[in-house]
């Protein structure tokens, strides 16, 4: 079933309008009818709903709330991705796989290594189609938020975001001494001594380039804790795939 996302401000009483893009995705390529049911998700409360089309407007759809439903789609581990800046394409499937295995934000980070360079009116496009990469994923694979793409920052704005973190994972494939798999151990340990119900992980990943050793200092000397994925470098759009999968297999809280 078709899902589509809403906003408080959508939702009146029993109806929910359907507004922007959607209206001509509905119309034009799904071509729904009046009496055709789809799912809507509140990207802001998270609610769900069943709904019914109910009337055709010029910039609109009214729809009918049939019932409100449970879903078991948001994870209980909060996944924000650090991602060094890397070419477009990479970035766009970084964005979209990333949604897909449930990360929760995804931040683009300029760091030395950086091929690309982005100014100000760029950097405001970008975000704009990478936030809607993240709809468009999130949408397909019945997510209950659209992830944000949050806008392009520096190495000295990210530690500021440390604190909101219980553990910060910094992926460098000079790392000798601390795997990955003793770090998960550890962080495993103690949520389950603190019986936590939400884990909060902050993940930090090179571009293309790799990591500067005076960022990786920078960054480690202000709590991050550097891993090491294997003997094998990967690439940066194969990481946050790899490292998603890992931390949702170890911690991830199963309903069922």
């Amino acid at each position: 079933m078709p899902k589509f996302f809403i906003n408080n401000e959508q939702v009146n009483n029993e109806y929910i309008r359907i507004i922007g893009n959607d209206v001509n995705h509905i119309k034009n390529v799904l071509r729904m009818k009046i009496g055709d049911t789809f799912n809507v998700g509140n990207n802001q409360s998270l609610e769900n709903y069943i709904v019914k089309i109910h009337s055709f407007e010029k910039n609109e759809i009214i729809c009918k709330i049939q019932e409100k439903i449970e879903t078991m789609a948001e994870s209980n581990i909060k996944v924000h991705i650090y991602q060094g800046l890397p070419k477009a394409d990479k970035m766009e499937l970084i964005i979209q796989k990333s949604v897909e295995l449930g990360v929760e934000k995804i931040t683009p980070v300029e760091m030395k290594r950086s091929v690309v360079k982005l100014d100000g009116k760029d950097k405001v496009k970008k975000i704009d189609r990478w936030q809607k990469i993240s709809e468009v994923a999130a949408k397909q694979c019945g997510r209950d938020i659209i992830p944000e793409i949050c806008n392009v920052k520096n190495i000295k704005e990210i530690v500021a975001e440390f604190p909101d973190y219980d553990s910060v994972l910094l992926c460098y494939e000079n790392e000798k001494n601390l795997h990955l798999k003793s770090v998960l151990k550890n962080i495993n340990a103690n949520y389950k001594l603190k019986n936590n119900t939400e884990l909060k992980i902050a993940v930090i990943i090179g571009p293309e380039g790799g990591i500067d050793i005076s960022e990786v200092e920078y960054l480690e000397q202000r709590g991050a804790k550097v891993v090491s994925l294997g003997n094998r470098i990967l690439r940066t759009e194969t990481v946050s795939l790899s490292l998603l999968s890992i931390i949702m297999y170890e911690f991830e809280r199963n309903e069922n």
